[in-house]
């Protein structure tokens, strides 16, 4: 065997243990999203699509790729590992980042509008329609007769 062989296959070895040692950390990897029981991954993934992204607003943080959205879902696992209730992380993310966060907004007196204001929208449009209805009803012809005098005529 030639010196400068060995020392090819020694460098293509080497290369191959570099290869394995840099890939093989992620295939063992855990999801940092994976709980120890299916009750607790549901009520993870229950409460991480009811709080809202605070940087995307317009998706769960279990859909957001932000980072915050991230850490939020952290926080929220560290919680439920930690054995907190689901109200007890919904209120703890109130606190800290007010009622916003929240994709179902809870009914209280602050945000009763938001509850109401439908209601009473739909009752105007209501009453606004009855009464233009009522209007044109008064308007219109009793006797159903529509001919004109040119019409009339032509009899």
């Amino acid at each position: 065997m030639n010196p400068g062989g060995v020392a090819m296959r020694a460098m293509r070895i080497a290369w191959l243990l570099v290869a394995v040692v840099l890939l093989a950390p992620p295939a063992f990897a855990v999801d940092p999203t994976e709980m120890p029981t299916p009750e607790l991954q549901e009520r993870y993934k229950a409460l991480t699509h009811e709080l809202r992204c605070m940087q995307c607003q317009n998706q769960s943080i279990a859909d957001s790729p932000v980072g915050l959205a991230a850490d939020l879902r952290r926080e929220v696992r560290d919680m439920l590992l930690a054995g907190k209730s689901d109200e007890e992380i919904r209120e703890f993310m109130v606190a800290r980042y007010g009622e916003f966060i929240l994709f179902r907004p809870r009914m209280s007196a602050r945000n009763a509008w938001l509850w109401l204001a439908p209601a009473v929208l739909l009752a105007i449009g209501a009453i606004v329609a009855v009464r233009i209805v009522r209007q044109r009803a008064k308007l219109a012809p009793i006797d159903g007769d529509t001919f004109d005098d040119d019409e009339a005529e032509s009899r």
